[in-house]
């Protein structure tokens, strides 16, 4: 079978493994759609900050074989799946912490989420990573879980009342997922900031505030005007690009919240006017990646309607293109989430 890996700097290569092994309380699943992220991007063209280097992690797919001691799954279940999941009984998952805790990280699919076929191993199967979706889900939809699980964490970190305003920095596909929450909860103006026109205008779209390019000089005046001279209640910071952090510190309103979501390079430094965020009161608040919980509440969106995240995806690639639609998704001109699917029919 076909899967996808990274073969070096801004390298990526389709190999030819063998079928991975189901051990009892294991499943296996083929495929339908998966993704592509942010962290994907970082792997391959950056520098990653984590020990994964494996591909695709937002996988939905058919069940097509089940371990012998596996019970609540069955062959031609439609599913997603959670590539890392905590173990609910460490220091950290007590806490709140569970994307910190150690067997999270220590979990993950075989050979990855690019493939043809994986394998969920017993761990992520007995510990709700494996999650059945509903026939009125797309595949491509359910692809989509992950990422916005992933914006769900990070507003579960926050507090935001009804007619609060927002900044989101970084309009690819988990900014305007976080447009899609901040509709959700209330929020009255969303400024949208990007380098990029086509993304710009793609958030207009979506009955927006305002979207100003990141460079605008004139930025700042435009928050103010419209946040009766505060600034915004929240800064969301939905890139890696840490130009958009000093940003968010300086527009954030004073007592505001700014948010860390993007994927940094590794290493990355960062000069801040630490006098700025203490006489202002600045809470800043990192976000990592998901917790099965998430999973759940993102999932309970995406079937009532009050996320439609089908309406973000531009672009779809088959896993054999996987090289151009990571390069693709890298260049970002023109698109907003790719999803890479799998054109094998189920045997």
């Amino acid at each position: 079978m076909k899967a996808a890996f990274v073969k070096g700097p801004s390298q990526v290569e389709i190999r030819t493994v063998e079928k991975p092994v189901v051990e009892s309380g294991d499943i296996l699943v083929k495929m339908q759609a998966c993704g592509v992220c942010g962290s994907d991007l970082e792997k391959i063209y950056g520098q990653y900050s984590q020990p994964s280097m494996r591909l695709g992690h937002e996988p939905s797919g058919i069940i097509i074989e089940v371990g012998k001691s596996v019970t609540n799954f069955k062959k031609g279940d439609r599913v997603f799946v959670h590539h890392h999941v905590p173990c609910h009984s460490c220091h950290y998952c007590f806490h709140g912490n569970e994307t910190m805790c150690k067997k999270y990280s220590e979990t993950n699919l075989l050979p990855c989420g690019l493939a043809e076929e994986f394998v969920v191993p017993e761990w992520n199967v007995s510990h709700e990573g494996v999650i059945k979706i509903p026939d009125s889900m797309t595949f491509e939809e359910a692809a989509m879980i992950e990422p916005l699980a992933c914006c769900v964490r990070s507003w579960n970190k926050i507090q935001v009342t009804k007619g609060d305003s927002v900044a989101i920095f970084g309009m690819g596909p988990t900014g305007m997922m976080h447009v899609m929450l901040s509709k959700v909860y209330g929020l009255s103006d969303i400024f949208c900031f990007d380098i990029n026109d086509f993304r710009l205008n793609f958030a207009k779209k979506f009955g927006i505030t305002e979207a100003i390019r990141s460079a605008d000089p004139d930025a700042y005046n435009k928050i103010l005007s419209k946040t009766q001279n505060r600034g915004v209640d929240v800064a969301i910071v939905a890139t890696g690009n840490l130009d958009a952090v000093t940003q968010a510190i300086e527009f954030v309103r004073k007592g505001g919240t700014v948010v860390l979501f993007g994927v940094p390079t590794k290493d990355a430094k960062l000069l801040v006017d630490m006098s700025k965020v203490y006489s202002k009161e600045i809470t800043i608040t990192p976000s990592y990646a998901a917790s099965d919980s998430d999973t759940l509440n993102a999932l309970k969106l995406i079937q009532e309607g009050k996320t439609n995240v089908k309406s973000i995806i531009t672009h779809k690639f088959d896993l054999e293109d996987s090289h151009n639609a990571l390069q693709y998704a890298h260049q970002g001109n023109d698109s907003m989430k790719i999803i890479i699917i799998n054109s094998e029919t189920l045997n």
